[in-house]
């Protein structure tokens, strides 16, 4: 290997080493994935959600779901009352990845396994939001808002920032695909439609701008990380913003700078450089014993998947 390959490879197996720190905080994804040869999951391997998710810009997606979710003032008093994100930030990212990528990726026993955790998670999580109404994390009201909310932002952040331009069909496609993993959770309503759901989250009758949700949208805007990972989140946080509506924008005071979208598709770019497509769809495919595509893939698999 020459000098110029050795740096660029060092260069990318920094990024990956970073990254990984960041989710390594909770159970490893898919870590028996193997254990169900030829078991497509839920979604399988000619889905558009397997191509949409395992892209870099599934980052800039998760950022933008979280900000979005706080709009919702029964959800983000469940998620302030309840949730430790603030004293293990990187915890509830790492749990959050690992129901994406199982119910994503992960053959069916994975894909029942990570619902049942989360239903558990959620049945404690009840109690009153400021505006005096009762919530719980198991209403079918609730769990469309987190549910569609993630369906939207990863959707549009692919669409915005993605490798490729993704046609109207693919984009109905992908949040059809979806409502297979809200349905699970007893989510409800679900749109069936990119334009439909979009117009389903502006247009809801229940947000409203709450303390909770400005704190949310405060530690969100600045988390506590390490200065190297934060000016790339910082970068990533502001490129979110662009892709949110304006009477969300309105509501969350929130607003991009003026080159947000700029460095954050740089960003993005480096990310996909860097990192490949996401690893989990690589063992996945392997799984399944479906064609691997040349070049996409740059991280290693576990030596039991090789």
């Amino acid at each position: 290997m020459n000098p110029l390959s050795q740096l660029t490879r060092g260069v990318q197996d920094s990024v990956v080493s970073a990254l990984t720190g960041l989710f390594s905080h909770g159970p490893m994804p898919l870590e028996h994935t193997l254990d169900y040869e030829g078991d497509p999951g839920l979604l399988g391997p000619d889905s558009v959600s397997w191509r949409v998710l395992g892209d870099s810009s599934v980052f800039l997606g998760g950022i933008r779901a979280l900000v979005v979710q706080s709009a919702h003032p029964e959800v983000v008093a469940g998620v302030e009352d309840h949730s430790t994100y603030r004293a293990d930030p990187l915890g509830r990212l790492s749990r959050t990845s690992v129901w994406v990528t199982e119910t994503t990726y992960g053959a069916m026993p994975e894909v029942e396994a990570a619902v049942e955790v989360v239903r558990n998670a959620h049945r404690p999580v009840t109690g009153t939001s400021e505006r005096g109404l009762p919530y719980s994390a198991n209403r079918p009201e609730m769990a469309a808002w987190v549910h569609n909310v993630l369906t939207d932002s990863f959707l549009t952040a692919y669409r915005e920032f993605g490798p490729e331009d993704m046609s109207e069909s693919d984009a109905d496609q992908f949040v059809a695909e979806q409502t297979r993993i809200g349905e699970l959770l007893g989510a409800d309503p679900l749109p069936r439609t990119a334009r439909e759901l979009t117009e389903w989250i502006v247009e809801h009758p229940d947000r409203q701008v709450t303390k909770h949700q400005t704190s949310a949208t405060g530690f969100l805007k600045s988390p506590p990380l390490s200065p190297p990972i934060k000016v790339g989140y910082r970068i990533l946080f502001d490129a979110a913003l662009t892709t949110i509506p304006e009477p969300l924008l309105t509501q969350l005071d929130l607003q991009p700078s003026s080159r947000a979208q700029t460095f954050g598709s740089k960003t993005i770019d480096a990310l996909r450089w860097a990192l490949g497509a996401s690893p989990s769809w690589h063992i996945s495919l392997v799984r399944c014993g479906a064609p691997i595509p040349e070049g996409l893939f740059r991280q290693g698999l576990p030596a039991n998947a090789r």
